[in-house]
């Protein structure tokens, strides 16, 4: 994941995001309402970042999770990629002009809240001036891929909602613990990195 003579890493990820098979994975018969997020990547010092936001306690859905940038899809979306652009550019300030999406990953159910996110890998400049909506969001996270794919602790959990069995997972890094739906389309992201 290191920055290699143009833009190799970038090419990489390209390529694997446009090979491989896109999957719904649900956990739940209840109607979920269409949503999107973006996976911000960066590259700074010849290492590539992935920027997570913290949600606050006053948000219906998620309060004080650890997420990616992103929420429902509106009216005036032309598709899902607008979506995640729209929700990033809301929350966190990276304008949609400012993010060369690289592709998708799988659309992952949640069990709560009744949302199918589609997620979108995106790559922004850096530096950037990252401008957020207090709002939503408590905290702006910024983590080193590489740390995340090597230095953290992933596992998964069985678990039980209204009747519904089934696996959450979870990243724990530098003092912070990433679940759920977030978990697992971050170790689809990692999975595909070299």
């Amino acid at each position: 994941m290191q920055k290699r003579r143009d833009n190799t890493f970038v090419e990489e990820l390209r390529r694997a995001l446009a090979r491989r098979e896109q999957h719904t994975v649900t956990f739940t018969q209840n109607p979920l309402w269409p949503s999107a997020i973006l996976l911000p990547l960066y590259e700074k010092d010849d290492e590539y970042y992935i920027v997570l936001t913290k949600r606050t306690e006053n948000l219906e859905y998620h309060k004080g999770q650890i997420c990616f940038p992103g929420g429902s899809q509106d009216g005036p979306d032309e598709d899902l990629s607008d979506t995640a652009l729209r929700e990033t550019c809301e929350e966190i300030g990276v304008h949609p002009e400012d993010v060369e999406i690289l592709g998708q990953l799988d659309r992952m159910g949640t069990v709560t809240s009744n949302f199918l996110i589609t997620p979108f890998v995106g790559i922004i400049p850096y530096p950037y001036e990252f401008t957020v909506s207090t709002n939503e969001i408590a905290e702006l996270i910024q983590m080193p891929l590489l740390g995340l794919k090597y230095e953290s602790k992933y596992w998964e959990e069985t678990y039980t909602v209204d009747g519904v069995t089934g696996q959450a997972g979870f990243f724990e890094y530098d003092d912070k613990v990433i679940w759920g739906a977030t978990a697992r389309i971050l170790k689809q992201l990692l999975d595909l990195t070299a």
